[in-house]
């Protein structure tokens, strides 16, 4: 008998050594779980929801290695509820009839279900709306899960009837809690030093899934003293930074260089051009928004940003990569340091709307040319002043319609070459107020 239990004892332990630690270290009810305050406090979201006893559904968005799967799953054990997981990589419409047919049934028995569907963007219109009756019906509690901004990716009926609660990338202090509860749960200390274990936490890049996975290969490991930093990344590859050409990252990211290029920070816009470049980016995408930069921030305050851009561009497109990449730096930092003015953009949206709200107004006759005589016979061109023959060659007519009150859109700032443009501007102000009077 006795070596019968030792045979199941030690069965027992191999199946613990080949379960994934993340799996291993689940946390086992909601105060376990590390991070999320801002949803998960006492006076957060979630911690109200709770103590009130009035769970609604729920869409999590943030990036991988955050908790929303673990959180799901406790939500389900703290409201009593049957917890079903479901990807919608992998399901289709026949697998939601039955599990919505199921969840039905158990409603029926007296138990309510809560339905956690990770990747919930993934499903298209007709998918997401197939979900709207049994969340209004009370036969399901939805919780998604996505790493895509909901407001984009999901349709407006189903964020309508759930909460969009946002999960934040774990720290670095949350990380190195992670690890040492690993290190409680593997009964040994990880053999790294400290500046090798600081790396440790770099690596995971806020993700705690990715952290556990890493010390799990380096616990496997023999070695007789603790590793240094080189030897770690010697050992792991460093994880690659999460960057999504289509999704959220790139439109953060690409925010975030054009802001430090406004505000004038060279240093920021380089990290944020590398960012993007090591993330796999297109160079030909950022030499065109880069471009735009000049257009939109810089404008006539620098006349020259402009075409510094489009010879990075064109630079690029001469020598490729990883020269080329060096021209969109130059000009990014060239744009970092120039005066910056929008008011040639300002101007123009504001011309456009001058422009929808006056309709179909013709240009007064007297700047039209009169090519036939029955044109002229219209007054097509009567009154009009040769500029060139008038004084300082400023006429000061009017050439915006007949009725329309004169718009001024173009305002110069007192920066860079603008500077100049104003004098210019205040000028010939002052003539057509002259000629005017």
């Amino acid at each position: 008998m006795g070596d019968l239990f030792d045979q199941v004892e030690t069965a027992e332990k191999a199946a613990v050594s080949t379960q994934p630690l993340a799996d291993l270290m689940r946390p086992k009810s909601l105060s376990e779980v590390i991070g999320q305050p801002q949803i998960l406090g006492p006076d957060a979201p979630l911690g109200i929801m709770l103590a009130s006893g009035a769970l609604s559904s729920i869409i999590f968005w943030g990036p991988p290695g955050v908790g929303k799967t673990t959180i799901a799953r406790l939500l389900a054990d703290e409201t009593d509820l049957s917890f079903v997981q479901i990807s919608a990589i992998f399901s289709g419409v026949a697998e939601l009839k039955k599990v919505f047919e199921t969840a039905r049934i158990r409603r029926q028995n007296g138990k309510g279900t809560l339905l956690f569907v990770d990747e919930i963007h993934r499903f298209n219109k007709a998918q997401q709306d197939g979900f709207l009756p049994f969340m209004e019906d009370g036969t399901i509690l939805l919780v998604g899960a996505t790493t895509e901004n909901p407001s984009f990716e999901l349709n407006a009926a189903l964020l309508s009837r759930a909460q969009v609660l946002v999960l934040e990338r774990l720290s670095p202090a949350d990380l190195e809690l992670l690890a040492q509860r690993a290190e409680k749960t593997l009964s040994r200390a990880l053999p790294l030093t400290g500046e090798a274990r600081d790396a440790l936490i770099d690596m995971a890049d806020g993700d705690g899934r990715a952290l556990l996975n890493l010390i799990e290969q380096i616990c496997a490991w023999k070695v007789d003293d603790a590793l240094d930093p080189d030897q770690l990344a010697t050992r792991l590859m460093r994880r690659a930074a999460k960057y999504d050409k289509s999704g959220d990252e790139h439109y953060n990211l690409i925010s975030a260089l054009h802001k430090s290029v406004r505000g004038s920070d060279p240093d920021a816009a380089l990290y944020w051009l590398a960012r993007m470049l090591n993330g796999g980016e297109d160079p030909r995408y950022l030499a065109r928004r880069v471009t735009r930069m000049a257009v939109e921030d810089i404008g006539l305050a620098d006349p020259q940003a402009q075409s510094h851009c489009l010879q990075a561009w064109q630079t690029y497109e001469r020598l490729g990569s990883p020269e080329g990449e060096l021209a969109i730096a130059q000009a990014v930092v060239y744009l970092a340091l120039a005066p910056k003015s929008n008011a040639v953009y300002a101007a123009y949206k504001n011309a456009m709307s001058a422009a929808r709200s006056t309709g179909s107004e013709p240009p007064p006759k007297h700047i039209l040319n009169a090519p036939t005589s029955l044109m002229k016979d219209q007054g097509y061109g009567d009154g009009y002043e040769y500029d060139h023959d008038a004084e300082g060659a400023f006429s000061g007519q009017n050439y915006f319609p007949d009725g329309m009150k004169r718009g001024v859109y173009y305002q110069p700032v007192n920066r860079g070459f603008e500077r100049e443009l104003k004098k210019r501007l205040d000028f010939f102000v002052g003539q057509r107020a002259k000629r005017n009077s």
